[in-house]
């Protein structure tokens, strides 16, 4: 379980860091050549991915219910991602909330990042560790 515990971990940094590429890959597209938004757009399907590893390596390695909680909404805000694009003809003003869910993944993959990072060190929950934790809680 810890190593699915660290692959998690990385797994959870990249998406950070995909989020992060796919800001650049927009503003690219805007004040370099709009063609970059191709890549942008693609780049956007790929991290797509990300979440679903993440997914399946939380419930393989019991992480928790917000390592399953986190991944599930970032796939949530990936989908509304590409209804906001296009909605770009027919409600722009709708459309318009594609950056701000973009910083909406961004903020709930750090969060999901963080708490794998934290995480690295506990001990794994074992049902005796867990019956300990408890015992522990109801003397103090």
């Amino acid at each position: 379980m810890a190593l699915i515990r660290q692959i998690h971990l990385v797994v959870a940094w990249l998406l950070v860091a995909g989020v992060v590429v796919q800001v650049f890959l927009a503003g690219l597209g805007v004040f370099d050549d709009p063609r970059t938004f191709q890549v942008h757009a693609t780049w956007g399907y790929l991290l797509e991915l990300l979440p679903f590893l993440l997914l399946v390596l939380a419930a393989v390695g019991r992480l928790g219910r917000r390592q399953l909680v986190y991944p599930l909404g970032i796939l949530g805000m990936f989908i509304l991602q590409s209804i906001f694009v296009g909605l770009r003809a027919d409600a722009p003003m709708i459309s318009a909330l594609h950056p701000v869910n973009g910083f909406a993944i961004l903020l709930v993959s750090i969060m999901l990042a963080r708490e794998a990072w934290l995480a690295r060190t506990r001990p794994e929950a074992s049902p005796a560790a867990v019956a300990g934790t408890a015992t522990s809680t109801l003397v103090r």
